[in-house]
């Protein structure tokens, strides 16, 4: 109640009574145009920024706020495009399947939904839970709970026994034969069903899970799970309802009939060939390379029993090759589009992923750049991304310039989101 109340005055006072704050920042980074603009003024009210000037402009009355940021880097909120909300990785994550229920899941997800947004992501998109990722981009949107603005999938879509299954590893007995309302699709009228059925949940996206994977119970993390005619339902049925359609893919396959069936992301992308690259850059599809996930899953694989022994082989493959892949994709030419799978690990360490990035020579702007305007473009919001007139009031600050120590990016020291700070 005391967040509710908090907010509410902060934004009745806001509208009502027009007090505007004042936010004096030493560095600036224009995202749009890549750069590091010195003593500028931001001036917000309610939730959108009014203007952005240069020099220190003062207070004009008694009820304005003035924040003095002047020895901090000042950026737009940052935007993941892959992150799991309703989980976060531990050794009981198997087993918990079985022991915990669906509000628990929900009261778990109020806590990495507030780590997320302390990390300085004011946006996201949720690329696959149980549902109770729906719910809490509702209760964000409300004032209910502290957390980014989410885009989400909702249930992701798999074939029987493919990634996104959601009875793998199951006793037979248990196991069932779940269809498009659990999202499972097996031919073109369960593409189709199974997409409007998420509509109707309430997803804003659609993903799909293209080949295997690494942490499901299954054997093969790579092998192409659905058939381009499915994939090209999948995709034209989300277009009718205003959807785009990420698809989770490591086996290289797998990625050029998602690519061919009209998907706009690949998620993970880590058995890339040259051709496929050529591919993402002829049909306009975004890489989102979560190389954070690839790393902690492989360093995790070494600990015994953190999992089951199905999955340690494929861990310790396909992880720590993402890298490697991200590079030769960004010095290709394919659209980069910020994503890290958090939830695979800690919420709030996002920010690991940009040194990860600039660690094989991708450069700090290209990397800041790919977590704001790419993304914002690649969501069609426009009002996030970067600080202009008009924009959300969606605000970060760092101790340091990222543009020369983009580690700096790990350590946000500032957040306010929609005009409401969250983190001084």
């Amino acid at each position: 109640m005391k967040f509710l109340s908090t907010v509410f005055l902060f934004l009745l006072s806001s509208f009502i009574f027009g007090q505007t704050t004042f936010i004096h920042c030493g560095k600036l980074i224009d995202t749009k145009n890549g750069k590091v603009m010195k003593n500028m003024t931001i001036r917000t009210e309610g939730n959108k920024i009014l203007s952005v000037d240069q020099g220190f402009t003062s207070a004009k009355t008694d009820d304005d706020i003035v924040i003095n940021l002047q020895n901090k880097t000042v950026l737009p909120g940052l935007i993941d495009m892959h992150v799991h909300l309703e989980l976060e990785s531990n050794p009981k994550s198997y087993l918990e399947k079985f022991t915990i229920n669906q509000t628990d899941i929900a009261l778990h997800s109020t806590v990495f939904a507030k780590s997320t947004l302390m990390a300085g992501f004011t946006t996201v998109r949720d690329v696959g839970g149980s549902g109770v990722n729906i719910a809490l981009r509702n209760a964000i949107n409300q004032g209910y709970v502290e957390g980014p603005r989410i885009y989400t999938s909702g249930k992701s879509l798999a074939s029987t026994g493919g990634h996104a299954d959601p009875t793998n590893g199951m006793r037979k007995e248990i196991m069932g034969d779940p269809g498009p309302a659990e999202g499972v699709v097996n031919g073109l009228e369960d593409a189709k069903k199974a997409v409007r059925q998420r509509y109707k949940n309430g997803a804003d996206l659609i993903k799909i899970t293209a080949t295997g994977g690494v942490l499901s119970m299954a054997k093969n993390g790579q092998n192409p799970q659905f058939t381009l005619e499915e994939i090209k339902m999948i995709c034209e049925t989300a277009k009718d309802y205003n959807m785009h359609v990420a698809a989770h893919a490591h086996g290289d396959e797998g990625m050029q009939r998602a690519i061919l069936g009209g998907v706009k992301t690949i998620e993970h992308g880590t058995l890339m060939s040259e051709k496929t690259m050529e591919m993402m850059k002829q049909y306009n599809v975004y890489y989102v390379p979560t190389i954070t996930a690839g790393k902690e899953v492989s360093e995790k694989a070494k600990l015994k029993g953190y999992y089951p022994d199905i999955i340690v082989p494929k861990a310790i493959e396909i992880g720590p090759k993402i890298q490697a892949t991200f590079e030769k994709a960004y010095k290709k030419g394919v659209k980069i589009a910020f994503g890290t799978d958090a939830g695979v690990f800690s919420h709030g360490l996002n920010g690991k992923e940009f040194g990860y990035m600039v660690e094989v020579g991708m450069s700090e702007i290209h990397a800041i750049q790919s977590a704001t305007v790419v993304n914002a473009a690649l969501l069609n919001n426009d009002l996030i991304g970067s600080i202009e007139k008009g924009n959300y009031a969606d605000i970060i600050a760092v101790n340091e310039d990222p543009t020369e120590h983009i580690k700096t990016l790990e350590n946000v020291v500032f957040v306010m989101k929609n005009g409401v700070i969250y983190k001084d």
